[in-house]
């Protein structure tokens, strides 16, 4: 079976494009480099272009049975300060994706959808049948698009799985790849920098959150585990019907706790420093990962110590 990883250039799509090749797929992936990195697609048939543009992108999904999508841009703070971006992307755009889609043999879609469709969630840990209220243009954008999938699917026959991530974290145990943006988001490689020097201290966004000490706390998976994941997906729906759920652990860590387990596992203190809450940042996002593990016989395997040295590994050797 042939895969077209959109995105694949990208940190949860090339680690899941390195399982689908271990697991016997063949896989082409897709990206603009806009985000992206060559070095993450190293090894693969990597076609460059937009994933709006047909002309583009209509040939190769004529040579593929399904579909993977990463593509999305993914940060909070920025979908606050610049929605149209996210709209025209992770809404406009994909929606167009859909219809190339449609128009092709592939029938099978997964979806890299977020936690942040839940918003403020009204209960912890989070079921899939919590009230969607996203509290962010990032969240807004990637359940508009999962309701997209919902209604092709109702209309034109398309299954799908939507993975709602939660915190992915850590790198291939392999040590060749692993997380890279620019600017770095995600606060463990933002704690590695304030290790290296690359940045003065770690700024800690409020520490005046409604949880144990504070600062607020998220369910970090790891990224090997959540590619695991995708496989299953794909293996779900030659058989099984469209479904939304849940990547995580089911066990949330704040951002004290982060720090102390990088301390721990690195043997370096991290500088830090205390700044005002960023606005679209709830307080707690912690899954309920039972529906994953009941309908795709998977469960996250790796610890958080295991996320941060893997993790730091890659640090390293990009430092």
């Amino acid at each position: 079976m042939a895969v077209l990883v959109v995105g694949g250039a990208g940190y949860i799509g090339s680690h899941t494009a390195h399982v689908l090749r271990r697991r016997g797929y063949d896989v082409i992936i897709y990206d603009n480099l806009c985000t992206g990195f060559r070095d993450l697609a190293e090894g693969f048939e990597l076609v460059v272009g937009d994933f709006a543009d047909k002309t583009k992108i209509a040939p190769v999904l004529r040579r593929c049975d399904a579909v993977m999508f990463f593509a999305a841009h993914a940060s909070v703070a920025e979908s606050v300060e610049n929605p149209k971006k996210y709209y025209h992307n992770n809404v406009t755009s994909a929606v167009s994706l859909l219809d190339y889609v449609m128009e092709s043999r592939v029938r099978r879609f997964i979806f890299s959808s977020t936690a942040a469709v839940y918003g403020n969630a009204t209960q912890s840990p989070i079921p899939e049948t919590c009230p969607k209220q996203p509290v962010n243009p990032y969240g807004a954008t990637k359940l508009a698009f999962e309701n997209a999938l919902e209604a092709y699917s109702t209309a034109y026959g398309l299954k799908y799985v939507s993975f709602r991530y939660f915190n992915a974290a850590g790198a291939d145990d392999s040590g060749t790849i692993g997380e890279m943006h620019d600017p770095e988001s995600h606060l463990i490689p933002i704690i590695f920098q304030a290790i290296q020097g690359k940045r003065a201290a770690l700024s800690v966004y409020g520490d005046d959150y409604p949880t144990p000490d504070g600062t607020c706390v998220r369910d970090y998976i790891h990224v090997t585990d959540l590619a695991d994941a995708h496989v299953l997906g794909l293996e779900y729906l030659t058989k099984s019907p469209s479904i939304a759920m849940n990547l995580g652990t089911g066990k949330g860590y704040s951002v004290k706790e982060v720090i102390e387990a990088v301390e721990h596992v690195t043997g370096h203190t991290v500088p830090t420093q205390i700044g005002p809450r960023r606005p679209g940042d709830p307080a707690e996002l912690v899954a309920d990962p039972s529906l994953a593990e009941r309908t795709l016989k998977w469960k996250a395997q790796r610890s958080l110590d295991n996320i941060i040295e893997t993790a730091w590994k890659w640090a390293q050797k990009r430092h």
